[in-house]
């Protein structure tokens, strides 16, 4: 398919045509800056502001006077190619997407601005960036869009039809994509679409993977299995790519009729084994019953087999609640811990899903927002299985953690 343009912004800023402060101050030597998505305090809807940090775990940044504001509310974010990719989820209308690098002073600069389908799941993949947008009700066709994140442009578009793809009356609405190898693995939820119970299902007690070939996104097979409920969550990642190759999957066993959670299956981790379409019987691991019935919302993997996972109580379990405790779990060796070094539960408002990572086997660095209103990063460690303060953030909600490199 022809390549289809994006709108960019002025060539000035992609030259990188030099500013009057770009000539009166000195590039940065540092190796990069941390970006905080920053929610700013208000009585209503507000856009989030981009703050940059030096590090994560000392000091105190505020929104006041600073950032960069987004352009409308529910923002989401993904970094690829040592950009940082701003989405707008437009709620039914087209969502913008806005791209940003730093520039030679360690700031961030806008590449592009341009507008897409508003989009339910996203991520890297090869050197792009693949967007899919799912319909709850109507259309059987889910529109993907396969964005080139170096040239800047919208390199492909194509549709899978997900009435098809669920083949048991209800619809494939996917909780999230994840590149493995040269495939794009999809997990979806069975969801009805219809009747006043558009996110029930009939089929609470089942997972499915599809399994589309990349870059053309044909539907190769589908993984089933029985021991949890579907994988993921509504805009959650369940899917855990480990370094030798195999993928780990959580699931929170949330499925819902009506209003009622029906899934008689625990919150559970099963592994797809590295070259395989198949889920491997031979592993399940019980989270609800290692955890004393909590349950996984999200988790952010770490690196050496080790995830940092929220956790909801029995008491607070459902479709669309955060966990706001934070465990340890090495999914190879099937260990669990819960972090020591937190807020109480009752003192948190909200615990940021879309984390940074070094990578490093043992360290995330997770955004709390407390009930006093003030936000911090604590720096949670998988193998000591504590969690310590750092940088504070003043003047809203921490939404994302992310990092670019100085180009």
């Amino acid at each position: 398919m022809q390549k289809i343009a994006i709108a960019l912004i002025s060539a000035g800023l992609l030259l990188g045509a030099c500013s009057e402060d770009d000539t009166t101050e000195n590039p940065v030597t540092g190796e990069g800056q941390f970006i905080l998505a920053v929610s700013p305090v208000a009585s209503t809807g507000v856009a989030d502001y981009l703050l940059t940090a030096e590090n994560l775990e000392t000091g105190t940044i505020s929104t006041a006077g600073n950032g960069i504001e987004q352009d409308g509310t529910f923002r989401y974010y993904v970094t690829h190619n040592n950009r940082f990719f701003s989405m707008l989820y437009g709620q039914g209308n087209p969502g913008a997407v806005t791209a940003y690098e730093l520039n030679r002073l360690g700031r961030l600069e806008k590449v592009t601005n341009f507008q897409t389908e508003t989009v339910q799941a996203f991520a890297p993949v090869n050197d792009d960036i693949l967007l899919i947008k799912v319909p709850r009700s109507g259309g059987e066709e889910a529109l993907w869009y396969r964005v080139d994140s170096e040239q800047l442009l919208i390199a492909d578009e194509g549709q899978t039809n997900i009435v098809k793809l669920a083949g048991n009356g209800e619809r494939a609405h996917f909780t999230w994509i994840t590149q493995v190898g040269d495939k794009v693995f999809a997990p979806y939820m069975s969801i009805k679409g219809c009747c006043g119970d558009t996110f029930g299902t009939s089929y609470p007690d089942s997972a499915w993977v599809a399994v589309y070939s990349y870059p053309d996104m044909q539907l190769e097979t589908v993984i089933k299995d029985d021991r949890t409920s579907y994988i993921g969550r509504y805009f959650e990642n369940g899917l855990a790519l480990v370094e030798n190759g195999d993928v780990y999957a959580f699931s929170s066993s949330v499925a819902t009729n009506g209003e009622d959670l029906t899934s008689t299956k625990p919150s559970a981790i099963t592994r797809i084994s590295a070259g395989t379409t198949e889920f491997d019987q031979s592993y399940y691991f019980n989270i609800e019953e290692a955890s004393g019935g909590s349950n996984i919302t999200s988790w952010t993997y770490v690196g050496n087999g080790n995830v940092i996972a929220l956790l909801t109580s029995p008491a607070e379990k459902g479709g669309y609640v955060q966990g706001k405790r934070l465990a340890a779990i090495n999914l190879q060796n099937k260990t669990f811990k819960w972090i020591s070094g937190m807020p109480e539960v009752s003192e948190i408002e909200s615990v940021t899903s879309n984390n940074y990572t070094p990578k490093d086997g043992k360290t995330a660095y997770i955004g709390l927002t407390l009930t006093d209103g003030i936000s911090y990063v604590y720096k949670a460690d998988a193998i000591a299985g504590t969690a310590t303060q750092g940088l504070k953030v003043e003047g809203g909600t921490l939404t994302a953690i992310s990092r670019l490199e100085n180009n």
